[in-house]
């Protein structure tokens, strides 16, 4: 069996503009970044009106079985396409620590992919790098500005903002940092994020324009002076040059599938510990040049279609038409129980015990967002009829359909009938609204989200906590929707309750303002904004062969 690397170098790669024909764009419309990628260049879409319809492609919670989100968005496009409709994709990009972490790749897989693959899962068209210099810049001018006298009036004590870099590096998740004597800095405790979780991503993500964007880097908040205000990086004067560093960037990537379906593929945030969307320049750009657009958030549902719908629709004012949530038989029977090694034998209870995890996703897809949606189970070669049956009656007794979906093996051809599935749901009249009111204060918000999505009696908060919270709401950032970092494998803040608990609390131990992104941060249970590598990490497979073709990368 071949691997992703094999599929994606045998594909027939078509040259980059002719991708772009197939969206109405000219040569002049796009930046080339050699012959397979390209930029969007933001003139090529002025005029035009958004006409597509927007799918959203979402999953169960996470389990080490795998569930196969982005190939499934990648085949569903796929899909789309070979049944005639005008289909762009719009993914995010992949971010360089879990790639070399976990992952080994995060451009889909088998016959459903986005290519270049090895281009796209490592240094792509520079737009993380970017964001990484732009974020340490500010850190720069902020640290130069105390060192060299302090003028604001910043207490040291309160600053905010970390550098960051694109890597799982627990190692700096808390440092000390201008050691070394009198011209070397200011001594301080300090700390990194990776890049892709960082403020400025999700800035990036969220901005509509060069003018937004920077109106958006200058609000960002750095630290607080001595009497308890805020002090951002227009203070500090860094917005325009930042902004220099994201001009190129702010544009969408153009890239292509394995059957030459258009892909945008631009922003690269976490759905655990940010707000786990591609751009809206991305998605908007696509709802004006295709008639269906297929996107995708982090994670489970509870994560990345939260925020997709409660930060990301609500702030760029889109309507999406349907969502798919991607399951298999092997990751429900995880969560009902059985081991990793268990999972080839049919077990119909533990399957049953673990459809609790897929029928709550799917519920608040209709129930608490009011979208219309199909279950895409990817089927494995393990998978027994009468489990495939239990799956689709169970998805039943909730009004909605469960597909399957081969496209790992046959690429859009194994989708097409989840296509005509996800075509029907859209012509569905929803009711699409949003699981609270921005309006509510900070704390009923982050308990809407914990009773309403995850299922648990509500949020417990740590006198830290209360004292940020109240100091935020004092200062005006009481009216924004919050992003909930949690763990990404249970519905709960504790990553060992898998399924679909109840009668839990989620604690949240620290709140803090990202005033550029427009959003208040809650970070709850033990989650961290660095993650660490795992014991094997992949980047012990990757690696160069005598041609210097790239190995291990999937």
């Amino acid at each position: 069996m071949n691997t992703d690397i094999e599929i994606a170098r045998e594909a027939n790669i078509r040259p980059i503009e002719s991708i772009a024909e197939k969206l109405g764009l000219r040569k002049e419309d796009i930046e080339f970044y050699g012959r397979y990628k390209a930029k969007i260049q933001p003139a090529a879409l002025e005029g035009k009106k958004a006409k597509g319809k927007l799918i959203l492609v979402t999953a169960i919670t996470p389990t080490p079985a795998g569930e196969g989100k982005t190939t499934t968005t990648v085949g569903l496009a796929d899909a789309l396409s070979r049944l005639g409709k005008s289909t762009v994709v719009a993914l995010r990009e992949p971010s360089l620590g879990p790639v070399f972490g976990v992952k080994g790749g995060a451009a889909g897989g088998g016959y459903a992919q986005i290519i270049p693959m090895e281009d796209i899962n490592l240094h792509f068209t520079g737009d993380i790098h970017a964001v990484g210099a732009a974020n340490n810049l500010l850190a720069a001018m902020l640290d130069n500005h105390i060192f060299q006298g302090n003028e604001l009036g910043i207490d040291p004590e309160r600053i905010v903002w970390k550098r960051c870099v694109d890597m799982n590096d627990r190692q700096l998740r808390y440092v000390e940092d201008g050691l070394g004597g009198q011209k070397s800095g200011v001594p301080r405790r300090d700390g990194f994020d990776i890049t892709v979780a960082s403020e400025v991503m999700a800035i990036l993500c969220l901005a509509t324009s060069l003018k937004d964007l920077k109106e958006r880097l200058s609000r960002i908040v750095v630290a607080y002076n001595r009497e308890g205000k805020p002090v951002t990086a227009g203070d500090l004067k860094a917005a325009g040059a930042m902004a220099v560093l994201l001009k190129d960037a702010i544009k969408p990537n153009l890239v292509q599938t394995l059957e030459g379906t258009p892909a945008l593929v631009h922003g690269g945030p976490f759905a655990n510990i940010a707000h786990g969307c591609n751009s809206v320049a991305a998605t908007a750009a696509a709802l004006k040049l295709g008639d269906y657009v297929v996107t995708e958030a982090g994670f489970g549902a509870d994560l990345g279609a939260e925020k997709f719908f409660d930060i990301k629709c609500r702030m760029a004012g889109l309507v999406p038409s349907a969502a798919v949530v991607v399951a298999t038989v092997r990751a429900l029977k995880m969560h009902g129980g059985m081991t990793k090694s268990e999972l080839a034998k049919e077990d119909l209870p533990a399957l049953e015990r673990g459809l609790c995890n897929l029928l709550r996703h799917v519920s608040n897809i209709k129930n608490v967002y009011g979208l219309p949606a199909v279950v895409a189970v990817n089927r494995f070669p393990t998978d027994t009829d009468a489990e495939i049956a239990l799956v689709i009656e169970k998805c039943k007794t909730l009004g909605v359909n469960a597909v399957l979906s081969t496209v790992w093996a046959e690429g859009g051809k194994g989708g097409e009938t989840l296509a005509k599935e996800v075509i029907r749901l859209t012509e569905e009249r929803g009711d699409f609204r949003f699981a609270y009111d921005t309006e509510l204060s900070i704390k009923e918000k982050i308990n809407a989200v914990v009773t309403k999505v995850y299922g648990g009696k509500g949020a417990l908060f740590t006198p830290g906590a209360e004292e940020e919270i109240a100091a935020l709401e004092k200062l005006g950032f009481g009216k924004t929707p919050v992003c909930i970092a949690k763990t990404q494998y249970s519905f709960s803040d504790d990553p060992q309750k898998l399924g679909a608990p109840e009668d839990f609390f989620v604690t949240v131990r620290s709140c803090k303002i990202s005033a550029g992104a427009g959003f208040v941060v809650a970070l709850t249970g033990s989650i961290m904004t660095m993650p660490g590598l795992p014991k094997q990490p992949a980047a012990e497979r990757i690696d160069l062969d005598e041609e210097g073709n790239i190995v291990g990368l999937f």
